[in-house]
This record gives C-alpha cells, sequence and structure tokens, in this order.
C-alpha cells in the first residue's frame, strides 16, 4: 500500500512541477519545486523504516530528476522531515510498546502511564532552550544539535535494561523533540516567501502522521518477537532518522532573517535570491526585513553590523520585552499564541492517539487484532486530512480551517461521548454504537489534522516580531508540550473518576471554548509578511476585521507586503 501511495505522490509532484515549469512563472516554479522536494523528503523517511523503499525512492529521484538535482532541491526544505522527531510518532509508538514494556519490566499502569506522557514534560526544556539557542548558533546549527540529543535518546531506550534507565532516555529524547518542535516550523516560516509559506511550514505534519501511521503498523510487525526484544527494537529505530537529517542539513541554507540580525547581509541576499520568485522579490523581502532588524535603508551591507546590538543579534534581552516588559502588540500575540497552542492539545489529541486501543476497548471491541485494525484507521485518517490542509493553507486561509477544524472536533467528540454512554449503561455494545464510535473518532482526528493540528505550528512561528520570533515560538511550544503531558498522564486516572464518556464530554467542552478563543483573538494571517504581523496584531477594530475573515491582500506583489510592515 505504502509504495502505490508514493508511486501515486510522486506523479501527482512530477505533474504539477511539470506544468509549473512550462508556464514560466517564477511563483509556481518555487511552489511546484517546494512541494516536490518536500514529498521527496517524504519518500527518504519511508525508505528509513524499510530499505526496500529506500530502494524505491533511490531509485525513482535519481533515474527521473538526476542525483545532483535532488541534492539541490532538498537543501532548502530537509527541515519538513525535522518534524518526524515530533512526539506524536512516539505516542503511536508507545501505544504498542506499552503492552511488552509492562510484561517485560513488570511495572504497573501508574508507572505506563508516566512513562507515556513523561517526554512531553521533558520536552518543555528543550522547547524553552532552543530559543536562546537558534538565536545564538544559527537555525541550521540547532537542527543539527537537536538530530544528535534525539539519536542518543532513542538509542538509550532501546538498550535500556530497566524502568529507570528508560526514563532517563525518555529525558534525553525530549529534550531533542523540543528542539525539534520549535526550529522546525520557524525556520520554514523564515525560509519560505509568504505566497506558499502555510504549504512549507504545514507540509511537514503530513511526515508526523505518517510516522503515526507507520508506529501503529509496526505494532504488527514486531508483534512476533520476544517480549524482551520487541518494545526495544520499536523504540530504538528512533535512532535511524536523525542521522538522515544531520547530514540533509548540511546542504541546507541558513535563515536569511537570522543572518541579516548577525550582519551577514551578503549570505542573506543569496539565499533570498535562491528561495523568491524574482531578483526584485529578494530586494524587497530583504529591505523588509533589513527595517524590522532596525537597519536604515540606505545603510551599506559593510556598515550593517554597527546598527544591531551585539545583545539583540545573540537573542539578549529578548525575555525581558517578551514577558516583563512587553508591549500591547506583543500581549497580544503572545496570548495568542499560548492560547493557540493550549487548545490544541487541550482538547484530548494526544489522549485519543496515545489510547486508542483502550477507547475502542470500551467501544465494544474485545478482539486484540481488530482493535489494532481500528488504530491503523485512525492514522490513515489522520495522514488523508493533513494532506487536504495542506494544500488548502494558503488558498483558504488560516482563520476557516481553524473554525471548521475546532466545530468539527466539538460534534465529534460529544457523539463520541454519547455513543460511550448508552453502551455504558446497556452494558452491551450495539453493532450500530461500536461502528459509530469508530467513526466518531476517525472524524475526531481527521477533524484535528485538517485544522488545528498544521495551524497551530504554522501560526505560532510567523506572528511574532523577528527579534522575539525564536524565544516567542519556544514559549508556544513549552505550553503544548506541557498541555500533551498533561492529558496523557491524566487519562486513565481521568475516565476512571468520571467514566471514559465523560472524559470525551469535558474534551468536548475544552473545544468548543477554543472554538470561541480562535474567532475572537486569531486573525487571519495568509499573504501577510512576517515583518508585517505587528501591525496586524495593533490594529484598532481589529475585531470587526476577525470577523470578516481577516485581511485578504488585493495584489500579491511583494511590494504591498513591504509598504505594511509593521515598526519596532
Amino acid at each position: 500500500m505504502n509504495e502505490a501511495a508514493t508511486v501515486a505522490i510522486y506523479t501527482l509532484v512530477r505533474t504539477t512541477t511539470k506544468k509549473s515549469h512550462g508556464a514560466g512563472s517564477g511563483r509556481e516554479v518555487f511552489a511546484g519545486e517546494a512541494s516536490e522536494k518536500l514529498l521527496c523528503v517524504g519518500l527518504l523517511y519511508l525508505g528509513v523504516h524499510d530499505f526496500r523503499r529506500l530502494g524505491i525512492w533511490f531509485l525513482i529521484t535519481t533515474t527521473s530528476l538526476g542525483f545532483n538535482y535532488v541534492l539541490e532541491n532538498l537543501r532548502f526544505d530537509f527541515m519538513g522531515i525535522f518534524r518526524l522527531l515530533d512526539s506524536h510518532a512516539d505516542v503511536a509508538v508507545m501505544s504498542g510498546a506499552n503492552m511488552y514494556i509492562k510484561d517485560d519490566l513488570k511495572i504497573s499502569d501508574t508507572q505506563i502511564e508516566i512513562l507515556s506522557g513523561i517526554i512531553n514534560l521533558y520536552s518543555i526544556i528543550g522547547s524553552i532552550a532552543a530559543g536562546r539557542t537558534s538565536d545564538w548558533i544559527g537555525r541550521r546549527n540547532t537542527m543539527i544539535l537537536a538530530c544528535a540529543i534525539f539519536f542518543t535518546g532513542a538509542l538509550t531506550m532501546g538498550l535500556a535494561p530497566g524502568y529507570a534507565v528508560l526514563m532517563v532516555g525518555r529525558f534525553v529524547a525530549g529534550i531533542g523533540v523540543g528542539y525539534a518542535l520549535m526550529i522546525a516550523p520557524v525556520y520554514a516560516a523564515e525560509v519560505a516567501p509568504s505566497s506558499s509559506r502555510g504549504f512549507l511550514s504545514s507540509f511537514p505534519e503530513v511526515f508526523i502522521n505518517f510516522g503515526v501511521l507507520l508506529g501503529y503498523v509496526s505494532n504488527f510487525a514486531f508483534n512476533g518477537l520476544p517480549a524482551h526484544l520487541n518494545w526495544r527494537v520499536m523504540l530504538a529505530v528512533g535512532a535511524v532518522p536523525p542521522v538522515f537529517l544531520a547530514a540533509g542539513v548540511l546542504f541546507m541554507p541558513e535563515s536569511p532573517r537570522w543572518l541579516v540580525i548577525r550582519g551577514r547581509i551578503g549570505e542573506a541576499k543569496e539565499v533570498l535570491r535562491k528561495t523568491s520568485d524574482t531578483p526584485a522579490e529578494a530586494e524587497l523581502r530583504l529591505a523588509a526585513i533589513k527595517e524590522a532588524a532596525g537597519i536604515p535603508p540606505d545603510c551599506a551591507d559593510d556598515d550593517v553590523a554597527a546598527w544591531i546590538p551585539k545583545r539583540r543579534s545573540r537573542g539578549e534581552g529578548v525575555w525581558k520585552e517578551l514577558l516583563l516588559r512587553p508591549t500591547p502588540v506583543v500581549r497580544r500575540i503572545l496570548f495568542a499564541a499560548l492560547g493557540l497552542q493550549f487548545f490544541q492539545q487541550a482538547s484530548g489529541i494526544d489522549s485519543v492517539v496515545l489510547y486508542s486501543p483502550t477507547i475502542f476497548k470500551k467501544a465494544g471491541l474485545q478482539s486484540k487484532t481488530q482493535r489494532l485494525g481500528a488504530t491503523v484507521a485512525v492514522g490513515f485518517s489522520k495522514t488523508s486530512c493533513i494532506l487536504v490542509a495542506t494544500f488548502l493553507l494558503d488558498r483558504v486561509g488560516r482563520r476557516p480551517l481553524l473554525l471548521s477544524s475546532a466545530g468539527g472536533m466539538v460534534a465529534s467528540l460529544l457523539t463520541l461521548a454519547s455513543c460511550l454512554r448508552a453502551i455504558e449503561r446497556q452494558g452491551e455494545a450495539a453493532t450500530w454504537a461500536v461502528v459509530l464510535c469508530i467513526m466518531t473518532e476517525l472524524t475526531f482526528v481527521g477533524s484535528f489534522s485538517i485544522g488545528l493540528g498544521p495551524i497551530a505550528w504554522v501560526y505560532c512561528s510567523e506572528i511574532f516580531p523577528l527579534r522575539l520570533r525564536a524565544q516567542g515560538a519556544s514559549l508556544g511550544a513549552a505550553m503544548n508540550r506541557l498541555m500533551s503531558g498533561a492529558v496523557t498522564m491524566s487519562f486513565l486516572s481521568l475516565y476512571k473518576a468520571i467514566s471514559i464518556a465523560g472524559s470525551f464530554y469535558l474534551y468536548a467542552g475544552v473545544a468548543a471554548a477554543g472554538w470561541l478563543f480562535f474567532f475572537i483573538f486569531l486573525p487571519e494571517t495568509r499573504g501577510r509578511s512576517l515583518e508585517d504581523m505587528e501591525e496586524l496584531f495593533g490594529k484598532k477594530g481589529k475585531a470587526a476585521e476577525i470577523q470578516k475573515g481577516g485581511i485578504e491582500m488585493a495584489n500579491e506583489d511583494a511590494k504591498a507586503n513591504v509598504i505594511v510592515i509593521g515598526r519596532d
């Protein structure tokens, strides 16, 4: 199935890029090539999990495009696969590994609950540290550091002789996850032009959901191994992708915005030239970045370093401006980012992914084979819907997808809770109730993936001012991981206290509150330059503008982005 899907996706992308190249439009060529680059990385990831797929990926890409051309493409968008270090894939693997870990190490349900969710709390450390680190050593070097940390953690978990060492491995891997969560969307947003920023920033979510799907499928693959070996193999295989990622980062450029704040204008120009539609647009983007960094337009490139205080270029003083003395605009941006990340996880998505077998058992599926098959359907639903969201973000906008997603989640959770309540009262699950439970869970994860899942990361990576972006995004990632850890570590205790139906009623209420929050506080950012966000959040009468769906750009010419850039 995966080979057929790979060929189908590749054929679609080649058709798109061929059309774009033939049209001769700079914008279309960039968008088409970006799609091709990211999807080639997706093919590479499939190869990492199965060396037969690696051979298929190598054969297709080298014979169709030429090996050198592939490397040139991968340089700019290899960051997409970084989201594979996201904890969602870990959650999927742990949903199957937990059964074997419990039997092999003879541990309790409480220890399993802590083991599963603690990586999210550990990742907060990495998320917060990543902001300062990326301002200090650059976005690209931060990705290499994340790979090294995650590699060490995965290897430690796979070789763990007992529970204590396993927890040490979770701690190290969690820090790596935190770094990856923060740096990947920030890098994507800073490199991509506004016309395709939503696509490039959200497409890595496709790889996350492929990881979730493959994590569920791997439960079947390793089921036949001895109990002391299968869960170790599941966890140790996570050490393979970081090796490929670190190698791929070597072919990527540094963020042009980071280069500007370090006074390296010549290098920033080169990156912008390669990632812009035309040389003129590259100059306009550079002018916008320089103004946001406080550099006068007439300042010579050799004199830029004198205009940028060293403390700002290294990210110093940012926490004070972000938390202790924020301006009203920064306060609104921070509130929007933290609220969005809070509701993304508080609505219970990680509990559903991690404890799907438990939910399906409560719904009436007693056979392990049936429950595992249903979890594969969950992964397939997530993956299918994220593909839809990826191609709609820059066409429809963030707000419509976000509001539709939250509304679908509320309806799905209410229906799922009602079905589970009916089953609890009857004592025996009717066929219609079992089918409806499965369908509503699939609808829930699909609704999440079509909007709230990818948009939380895209939105938080694009709304902060340049000087605050790294640390601001790291705070958002920390909030996300905090809530994910709280939800996954409390689900078993929660459903025992208020029933599994009551748990989903609670999640539905949280999702409904999230819908209201998104409607009131989140303006549309589609088509806006990163340097324009302060003005967007600082406008008077913003509530009326939000209700109209945000600001639509009447002209996509890059000059419009420069005219309305925000001021420090």
